[in-house]
């Protein structure tokens, strides 16, 4: 290829921060040289004639620094930061346009007279660089605040594209911010003389809308809204790059902390993460991605830019975000070559992330006030006394104040500011009423009054009431305008989605999923709640029931109110359809929230939260259980009809286009992180789930126990509907489960034909002229399909072959190719030669194909489906390189293709699973609260799982609609910390696959163990299936 003008490689950097402790990377600074002694020892004559620097800042002020020739770009940064007393200056950067008018990042390593061509001409500008997934990682108000006038920014320079309802809301919250309450008149003048979006005058009376429901709402609650907001877009800190594929298929490229990104459009086609990147590089106008490499599929993929200029810029914007990410550490110097040098030597010489979030949290200085320019709202002291205001946050900084000694050199001066002069506030012990004027501007000053622990702040604000949040509802998900502004949908109030739900548990500003801060208070906080609640085994049991009920209401919920929403928006359901479906669904939904705030009321009495005198009469949950066991008896022909509901939903989505493509586009939603017909699937597990739980009950106590008796009779109730529900539970299995493969597989029309039955699918390896090639297998019950996913834009495998079973042959051929777990399988059609990778799955796969082989030799029905007939024409479509052989996981939506599901798991790890690991998985479904901690990490975050379809979904709390995270559990092992782990806690379980790492710590005894076997059960597959089973012993097994 030549020589590569710049390369950067991606050697082990930890996932998300997930185990690797090395730090990579390189910088231009000498060994034993850190930046700010670079920048003192450059050399620059003292006479040389002053240069003015126009910088426009994010309130769109114009500040002139008079600056030396030969400044390099770091002291121009450092003196803007003093100027602004910003303390987590690494997130923003300084950008100017270039001749062709693209906009450049000022290096902080170069002289600012050799990046600006015209430096006296030119406007620079303050902007954000570098944007963090969740703003409750920025410590400082401050910090949000100018965040806030980037999405601003954005707005109205049509960077932040969305739909107009959530322009509206993100405007309304602007506007709360600088105008204070709603006032019609007033609003509407402002919105004459400023202009946030372009047209917004078609929105206007959204804007004002919105804007009435946000009184009381402080200048500091609205930045986090609109943060809250954005960050959910697509487009959230997107810059385009102009590109083409090899094909020359125009696209755009940008970066996030994630990885490298591709669109077609507006619309994202895929993601790059940095765990799969190995290399970045560019040649010229070539942009070169060089992947891990994933089976036979070519890993190293190329784009071509405009320009040679362009391409560079793009290639230093990645290694800058990829470094201030992913890397624990400032990256090492690199030492300079004697003769010559190959190649670009940049690379990103500020902190990191992580080294910001540590010195921020551990230096625990105090917190100086700010100004707001344009804004008539509240002020904020931001004060750390006894009345701290609501919008003021724990701040841990250096103290950095405009009066310094370093921040006083800085020439600035103001030309033609858009704000009018601001007085200066005294801060005083107490806050005085005029402090707290809502139509007082306020300025950030040095604060002189002692100021309170970071800690004790943190507590005072964590127990002011939150704002009302639009958390857990995606802003731009079709429902938005039905749901939350008119609800006009004829639901009656129990399908309404409790939007603050989620905000009254913990406040705005303080979030959960912080790298590790807050550890040790959590610690704290767990050891009295250990010591105050039960320690009896039932309460945990009656927990475990707590905890399920409510996953299972908001799963109900996707249906019930998501769903609905959704198909009667865009008019897609025949009436027919919809009274089937919310008919059968909407009676069990409602006696689950009934039975919810029983067991919720239950327990508070049992922990001595109220009627504490009498908590001793409500020490169990047998009399619950049964009353309300033999209430659900009366829904069983409800739940009865649920295969019929299964089976007209998958005709209807096939007949109606526009009903396809609701369902197709609903599935896309973060909301629905399972295949939606599993969501269906659900009211008849959940009896399983009764089954499990009043059996472990009836175990527990003594048959004198006043308990028992309630629990034994509550378990013969929920038996007898579970053995009128179980074959039905087998056939919707195996219906849903071809019902998901159908949309996974590319050749195949009719896979859910009538009588086919799901087997086995799995990853083998079938020998080909070019050696042993990765190939996913899928085995029924009449045929063996086999696929291949290579790189392709809708995430589906291809079909290869296919199989029938009559008159099949399998036999171990290990000794006759020289191939570790190697079998033979001769069919009419062609004989194959396939490896498995471990004996283990070499047996599961020959059993379940002998097995499937005989039953279908005995069978005297002959399929009326020719196969032939049914396989597609296989045209390319594994052309395209925009898109990356690993996609991913299923809670990263919002992509213009289909979400990945469990079998791409199973390809991705080479795992196998039958359709009894899916029923055995239906028995192994948990809730609760866990503490997670990586390996590297310090603290325990507090978050709530949910551990379902081989999967553990991660959520702030059981309150959110939505997970944060997903992580599939095929292939890790689980098992008890060993001593070089370190970990001194008691109740924690290790999740260990290759490199990644993860502790997980239970409340209880109970719960740690309950963790354990229930992820245990599910990753350990059964030897085979038991749907080939005579009827007899397939009934004992399966029940």
């Amino acid at each position: 290829m030549g020589e590569i003008e710049g390369t950067y490689r991606v050697l082990q950097t930890p996932g998300s921060r997930l185990g690797v402790q090395k730090t990579t990377g390189v910088s231009t600074l000498e060994p034993g040289q850190n930046l700010s002694s670079a920048m003192a020892s450059s050399p620059a004559k003292t006479h040389e004639r002053d240069l003015p620097i126009k910088i426009k800042m994010l309130d769109n002020t114009v500040e002139v620094l008079d600056i030396e020739s030969k400044y390099y770009g770091q002291t121009l940064l450092t003196e803007v930061y003093k100027h602004l007393n910003l303390i987590e200056s690494d997130y923003f950067g300084i950008e100017f346009q270039n001749i062709q008018s693209y906009w450049i990042w000022l290096e902080p390593m170069k002289p600012v007279i050799k990046q600006v061509r015209r430096p006296k001409t030119t406007m620079l500008r303050l902007a954000v660089k570098f944007f963090p997934p969740d703003p409750g990682q920025l410590q400082e108000e401050y910090t949000r605040y100018l965040f806030a006038l980037q999405i601003k920014r954005d707005l109205a320079e049509e960077r932040l594209t969305c739909s107009d309802n959530t322009a509206a809301l993100l405007v309304s919250h602007l506007l709360q911010s600088e105008i204070g309450d709603f006032d019609e008149s007033e609003d509407r003048e402002h919105l004459k003389t400023n202009q946030y979006l372009p047209n917004q005058e078609r929105i206007e009376g959204k804007i004002l809308e919105f804007h009435r429901k946000h009184v009381g709402q402080t200048p500091a609650e609205s930045d986090f809204q609109v943060l809250e907001i954005a960050r959910k877009l697509e487009m959230y800190g997107i810059r385009f790059h102009l590109a083409c594929d090899r094909e020359g298929t125009k696209i755009n490229l940008a970066v996030s902390h994630m990885g490298v990104l591709v669109f077609q459009g507006n619309t994202k086609i895929n993601t790059f993460n940095w765990s799969k990147v190995r290399k970045l590089s560019f040649k010229r106008k070539r942009f070169l991605i060089k992947l891990h490499p994933e089976g036979p599929y070519q890993d190293t993929l190329e784009f071509l830019l405009g320009s040679r200029d362009e391409c560079k810029n793009f290639w230093k914007i990645c290694v800058e975000y990829h470094t201030f990410f992913r890397l624990f550490d400032q990256p090492k110097p690199k030492a300079k070559a004697v003769f010559f040098t190959r190649g670009s030597s940049f690379r990103y010489s500020g902190r990191t992330q992580k080294q910001l979030v540590d010195y921020i949290k551990d230096s625990g200085m105090k917190k100086t006030p700010y100004e707001r320019r344009h804004s008539k709202a509240r002020a904020s002291t931001r004060a750390s006394n006894t009345d701290v205001p609501k919008q003021s946050v724990p701040f841990i900084e250096g103290l950095r104040t405009p009066g310094s000694p370093a921040s006083a050199a800085a020439p600035f001066h103001s030309v033609h500011s858009s704000a009018t002069p601001t007085p200066v506030l005294p801060i005083f012990a107490e806050t005085s009423p005029s402090s707290l004027d809502p139509r007082a501007p306020y300025a950030r000053i040095p604060e002189k009054n002692g100021a309170a622990p970071a800690e004790e702040a943190g507590r005072k604000l964590m127990q002011q009431p939150g704002s009302a949040m639009l958390q857990g509802l995606p802003v731009d998900h079709p429902q938005l305008s039905s749901l939350v502004l008119k609800s006009p949908l004829g639901l009656n109030p129990a399908f309404q989605v409790n939007l603050n739900a989620a905000s009254q548990g913990s406040s705005p500003l303080l979030s959960p999923v912080l790298s590790d801060a807050g550890g040790a208070r959590i610690e704290e906080d767990d050891e009295m709640k250990r010591k105050r609640y039960p320690t009896d085994k039932a309460y945990f049991i009656a927990k475990e029931i707590l905890a399920t009920e409510r996953t299972y209401l908001k799963d109900l919920e996707v249906i019930t109110v998501w769903f609905r929403s959704a198909v009667i928006k865009e008019n897609a359901m025949p009436e027919g359809l919809m009274t089937l479906l919310f008919s059968n669904i909407d009676p069990i939904y409602e006696f689950h929230r009934g039975f919810l705030k029983e067991i919720e009321q239950r327990l508070l009495l049992w922990e001595g939260k109220t009627n504490a005198h009498m908590k001793g009469d409500y020490q169990r949950i047998g009399d619950v259980m049964l009353r309300n066991m033999r209430t659900l008896k009366e829904f069983t022909s409800y739940l009865q009809k649920h295969d019929e509901v299964l089976t007209e939903l998958e005709k209807a989505t096939k007949r109606l286009k526009k009903l396809e493509m609701v369902y197709n586009e609903f599935e896309l939603q973060k909301v629905c992180y399972l295949p939606l017909n599993t969501f269906l699937l659900k009211p008849i597990q959940r009896l399983m789930h009764y089954k499990l739980i009043l059996g472990r009950l009836c175990k527990h106590y003594t048959a004198e126990h006043r308990d028992f008796a309630d629990c034994r009779n509550a378990l013969k109730e929920v038996t007898e509907m579970t053995s009128q529900l179980q074959h039905s539970l087998i056939r919707l299995e195996n219906f849903q489960k071809l019902t998901e493969l159908q949309h996974d597989l590319i050749g195949i029309d009719n896979l859910t034909a009538p009588g086919r039955e799901f087997i086995r699918e799995g990853c083998l390896y079938k020998l080909t002229k070019k050696g042993l090639q990765q190939r996913m297998f899928f085995l029924f019950s009449d045929m063996l399909l086999y696929t291949s996913k290579g790189v392709t834009g809708t995430n589906q495998f291809k079909i290869h072959g296919h199989l029938p079973l009559h008159g099949m042959l399998v036999e171990e051929s290990e000794n006759e190719w020289a191939v570790p777990h190697c079998f033979t399988i001769y069919s009419a059609q062609k004989t194959i030669v396939v490896a498995a990778s471990t004996r283990l799955e070499m047996g599961k796969w020959m059993e379940d194909l002998n097995m499937a082989i005989e039953m279908a030799k005995k069978s005297t029905e002959k399929s009326d489906m020719l196969l032939e007939n049914s396989v597609c024409s296989r045209s390319n479509i594994f052309c395209s390189l925009a898109v990356s052989p690993e996609l991913p996981p299923r809670y990263l939506l919002g992509q213009a293709q289909r979400p990945n599901t469990i079998t791409h798991v199973c390809w991705y790890r080479n795992q196998s699973l039958s359709l009894s690991d899916y029923l055995c998985m239906i028995q192994n479904q948990l809730s609760g609260y866990l503490l997670r901690k990586f390996k590297n990490s310090n603290g325990w975050q507090k978050l709530w799982v949910v551990f379902t379809n081989f999967c553990l979904f991660f959520y702030k709390t059981h309150q959110d609609d939505y997970p944060l995270a997903s992580l599939p559990l095929l292939g890790y092992a689980v098992s008890s910390p060993v001593e070089a782990d370190g970990i001194q806690k008691d109740y924690v379980f290790k999740l260990q696959f290759k490199s990644h790492v993860y502790f997980f710590r239970a409340e209880s005894k109970y719960t740690f163990e309950r963790w354990m076997e229930v992820i245990k059960r599910a990753t350990s597959s059964p030897a085979r299936s038991s749907l080939l089973l005579p009827k007899d012993e397939k009934d004992s097994h399966t029940d």
